[in-house]
């Protein structure tokens, strides 16, 4: 059989079902982040956060709202999505290591609800890291840029 010297084209273009699919998906990624982020400017958010033994908290609770807000839009727009990512991840590890420490609780409800929050984080720092490495997907800023 002869192989044909004609170079593999491959689809750049996706289509619309499927860039609406990866729409709704950063959607519901950010969703948590975005509306959740602007309880970081509360005072009783600080005190709780302080309670758990976050230094700084009034600097770094807001600044955990801040990385939240910012790094969900520029995910949700597609708009430097691998920036907000890592924006996403720089705000997770911490919050999960100090906020989520389900190990060193007693009670074994409050322990068990830790663990699950513990593990919500962990899955979502992977959706996080995924978008580090492969951006926005179609229908996004980035991928007009990139035309």
């Amino acid at each position: 059989m002869a192989e044909s010297s004609a170079p593999i084209r491959r689809v750049a273009e996706t289509s619309i079902p499927n860039g609406a699919v990866v729409v709704l998906a950063r959607l519901f990624f950010v969703l948590i982040f975005v509306l959740a982020a602007f309880n970081d400017f509360s005072k009783p958010t600080i005190a709780y956060a302080a309670a758990q033994g976050v230094p700084l908290a009034s600097i770094a609770v807001p600044l955990a709202g801040v990385l939240s807000i910012v790094g969900g839009f520029s995910i949700l727009l597609g708009y430097r999505a691998k920036v907000g990512a890592w924006l996403i991840v720089l705000f997770l590890i911490p919050v999960t290591a100090m906020m989520h420490r389900f190990w060193g609780i007693a009670d074994p409800t409050v322990a068990q609800e830790q663990m699950i929050n513990f593990l919500k984080n962990a899955s979502m720092l992977g959706g996080a890291l995924l978008i580090t490495q492969f951006g926005a997907g179609p229908l996004s800023l980035d991928s007009r840029r990139a035309r």
